[in-house]
């Protein structure tokens, strides 16, 4: 009894009937892409601090250009025959979005020719907005 459950337990395991990782459903393709959208136009995103925010409507359109490439880019024939090989092909599909979004955003910098701020230039112009903001106030309460 032991040996069988051990012989089980080694074997590949199968998704049972009606369930599968892969290929993603369209729901959860419209969920990836939706969430890319938000990466872009976010100002609070990592990538938008770093490369700018995306206007929306180009947003939307990278976001779903973006996706369907890297589906293309792993897709099987069809589905997966085990939970590990689903898996894998997930885990491809997802580091296949990553890779796209952030070429996409960087392609974005090298064509607008400026990249945005850094935080050392920010940092400077926050303190000169605040250097010119204290010799008002100094000046209109001396008065």
């Amino acid at each position: 009894m032991a040996q069988e459950n051990l012989e089980s337990t080694n074997q590949t395991k199968t998704l049972p009937v009606g369930l599968s990782i892969w290929p993603p459903t369209q729901r959860t393709r419209e969920a990836v892409v939706r969430r890319l959208v938000e990466t872009l136009t976010a100002p609070s995103s990592v990538l938008s601090k770093s490369f700018g925010v995306v206007p929306t409507s180009d947003a939307e359109s990278a976001a779903q250009a973006i996706e369907e490439e890297a589906l293309a880019a792993v897709s099987t024939d069809g589905s997966t025959e085990s939970v590990e090989e689903g898996i894998k092909t997930l885990q491809l599909y997802s580091k296949e979005v990553s890779e796209r979004l952030l070429n996409f955003a960087k392609s974005r910098v090298s064509k607008e020719g400026d990249a945005p701020p850094s935080k050392g230039e920010e940092s400077a112009e926050s303190k000169d907005e605040e250097d010119s903001g204290s010799v008002v106030n100094s000046e209109s309460t001396s008065a």
